[in-house]
C-alpha cells in the first residue's frame, strides 16, 4: 500500500532526475538545486553542477520558506537577480510545487553564474576590437563596386541631380568623399567611379589628387 512518504519520495525522485538532466545541459554555467519543503531544516535534496558551495541536507532559502507559509505564493519566478555568498552575479530561476492538497512540498532552482558569460563577452568584445582605420584600406566585400556606385548615387540625390549632371567642382567634391571614405583604395574603383559619372579615369585621378 501507497503512503504519502512513499509517494512524496517518489515525486523527488522524479523531480531529481529532471535536475539531473538540466544540470547536465547545462554545465558547467547553471547550478540546479532540488529542495524538498516538508524538511526546511534540512530541505537541500540534490545539488548538481555545485557553484554555490552549499551542501546536500543545507536548509531551504528564504524563497523556500515563503512558499511553506504561503500557497498563494507564485510558483514560478524567473530570471531574478540574486548573487553567491562570495559576491558572483547569479540568474535564478525557482519553481515550486505543489501535492494534491495545493501545498508547497518541493522546489527546483536553477542559479545561472553570470560572471563565466560576463568573462566570455569580455573576450569577444577584444577579440572582434578594431584598430581605427589608418593608411592601409582593406575590403572583402565582393560587391565593393555596388557600393561605390549606390555612395555616388546618394552624392547625387542629395544635390537634387544625377551622377553624369554633376559639375567639375561637384564632383571633386564627390571624389574627395569617396577618398576620405577608402573607396578609392578598392581594386578598380577609379575604373568604376569614371563608368559611373560617365568620365574618363584620368579625370577621376584628378579629381582624388
Amino acid at each position: 500500500m501507497r503512503t504519502k512518504a512513499n509517494e512524496h519520495a517518489a515525486f523527488l525522485a522524479q523531480i531529481e532526475k529532471i535536475a539531473q538532466g538540466l544540470g547536465e545541459t547545462f554545465a558547467p554555467f547553471c547550478e540546479v538545486v532540488v529542495h524538498d519543503l516538508t524538511r526546511p531544516e534540512h530541505a537541500i535534496l540534490a545539488i548538481h553542477n555545485n557553484l554555490s558551495g552549499r551542501s546536500v541536507g543545507d536548509p531551504v532559502t528564504e524563497l523556500g520558506l515563503a512558499r511553506i507559509a504561503d500557497p498563494a505564493y507564485p510558483e514560478v519566478i524567473a530570471n531574478y537577480a540574486n548573487r553567491f555568498a562570495d559576491g558572483r552575479q547569479v540568474k535564478s530561476t525557482s519553481i515550486g510545487l505543489k501535492d494534491a492538497s495545493g501545498r508547497y512540498v518541493a522546489a527546483l532552482c536553477l542559479n545561472v553564474d553570470l560572471s563565466q558569460f560576463n568573462g566570455l563577452q569580455n573576450m569577444l568584445r577584444q577579440f572582434s576590437r578594431v584598430d581605427e582605420p589608418g593608411t592601409t584600406v582593406e575590403t572583402l566585400d565582393p560587391s565593393a563596386a555596388e557600393t561605390i556606385r549606390k555612395r555616388i548615387d546618394q552624392f547625387a540625390a542629395r544635390l537634387a541631380t544625377t551622377p553624369r549632371s554633376l559639375k567639375a567642382v561637384e564632383r571633386r567634391a564627390l571624389v574627395r568623399e569617396l577618398k576620405a571614405a577608402g573607396c578609392m583604395e578598392v581594386r578598380r574603383a577609379t575604373e568604376t567611379v569614371a563608368q559611373h559619372l560617365g568620365v574618363s579615369r584620368a579625370t577621376v585621378y584628378n579629381d582624388a589628387k
